[in-house]
């Protein structure tokens, strides 16, 4: 019987996990080749891309970037698809700019008048900032995972992610009867306590991956 594997990656996690390990030109990775390696001799059936989507009155060049990404990625090969969930615009205190305006109201010394308003103003002008909040992408991948695992259309799952959140899927898809395994060159201790095992690829792993 062939063992067939799908592949569910969490996008951005596993862009910053990829880049922090030092692997090279994130944009140029086939991912049908990193799936077929990953899989081994099992049956690669899909690779699942989970991404919020850059929308284009917030940034028209993270939108044009992603765009000419996802079209690239979908035309590797046709069992990759993407599965797209939503950016939300986010205003948070800078707890930076926070430490250096308490930081500038106790100095124990004198400093320069000039420096000191220029300094304070700087802290104050960045004491909050807007950040996007990526929204659903991993509820998406979840329910996709488990759902799937539901109707058996896969025997063997690669979580492509080092988030502890997705233990409960990977729990209840591994109750199902399937085997799940977490990959990541991140460190990811809750998943690797569920999952069938954790893999750690170096940033060589992908030398053959372009």
């Amino acid at each position: 019987m062939p063992d067939r594997a799908v592949l569910f990656i969490d996008g951005n996690n596993w862009y910053h996990s990829l880049s922090e390990a030092g692997v090279a030109d994130l944009g140029r990775l086939n991912y049908a080749k990193v799936s077929q390696k990953l899989v081994g001799p099992r049956e690669w059936v899909a690779t699942r891309y989970y991404i919020g989507q850059v929308q284009q009155k917030g940034s028209p060049r993270l939108y044009a970037e992603q765009r000419r990404f996802l079209a690239h990625l979908k035309a590797t090969d046709p069992r990759i698809s993407v599965h797209l969930g939503r950016l939300e615009q986010r205003r948070v205190k800078n707890e930076a700019a926070l430490e250096l305006r308490q930081y500038l109201s106790s100095l124990p010394v004198r400093i320069d008048v000039g420096v000191f308003h220029e300094l304070m103003g700087i802290a104050t002008k960045h004491a909050v900032a807007d950040v996007m909040v990526e929204k659903a992408v991993d509820v998406m991948l979840a329910v996709g995972l488990v759902m799937m695992a539901q109707r058996d259309e896969f025997d063997s799952a690669y979580l492509l992610s080092a988030d502890g959140d997705y233990t409960p899927a990977v729990t209840a898809a591994s109750s199902l009867g399937k085997t799940v395994y977490a990959c990541s060159p991140a460190p990811g201790a809750q998943l690797g306590r569920v999952a069938k095992a954790f893999i750690r690829p170096k940033a060589e792993w992908f030398s053959d991956c372009y």
